[in-house]
């Protein structure tokens, strides 16, 4: 989180799950109880009110430019969450796109291959002389990209994915006709 908050700016493309900055409570709820590993009801408190304060202070900095790009299955399996509320994870998604240093954009399946397929990232901007970083999370451990050449690389697929993502009001309105579709 270190990293996060001195940021300036961050472009994520997250493939199948919100990203935690856009996620609701009982959205991470539900994700955590996938989880192989037990957390007991405190250790679950903890961590959702961890989240929920990482995203009051990461969106209230109207200077710090967000920008995510979700895989349209990221949406589907939010919608499917039926015990996580799912209209709610999606209401809220609509309404952090209307916030005006967020841009959400949604990459169809219709999208079909593209460069984002070997996984999400995200890139970390920061003022000049510092360089870019780029994130990969997993399961056991997070990986960071320091070198020119692979934050070049990066920049480069998140550019081709978003241009291949609907724009920020196609995005919402497809967000919106998911949530009627939810079940």
């Amino acid at each position: 989180m270190g990293l996060e908050v001195e940021a300036e700016g961050r472009r994520s493309y997250d493939v199948e799950l919100i990203p935690g900055l856009l996620q609701t409570a009982d959205y991470y709820r539900a994700y955590l109880a996938t989880q192989p590993t037990s957390y007991s009801a405190a250790e679950i408190d903890r961590k959702i009110a961890f989240r929920m304060a990482r995203q009051e202070r990461m969106l209230q900095d109207e200077t710090r430019k967000l920008s995510f790009v979700l895989n349209e299955a990221s949406l589907r399996w939010a919608a499917a969450a039926a015990s996580a509320g799912p209209q709610a994870q999606l209401k809220r998604l609509i309404e952090l796109s209307q916030l005006p240093h967020l841009t959400l954009r949604i990459l169809p399946f219709g999208a079909a291959m593209h460069a984002g397929m070997g996984g999400g990232f995200v890139i970390l901007s920061f003022t000049p002389p510092d360089p870019d970083v780029v994130y990969i999370e997993n399961e056991v451990s997070g990986l960071y990209l320091e070198e020119p050449a692979d934050i070049d690389r990066y920049n480069l697929v998140y550019d081709h994915i978003a241009a291949k993502a609907l724009n920020p009001g196609q995005s919402r309105s497809f967000i919106a006709k998911l949530g009627k579709e939810a079940p």
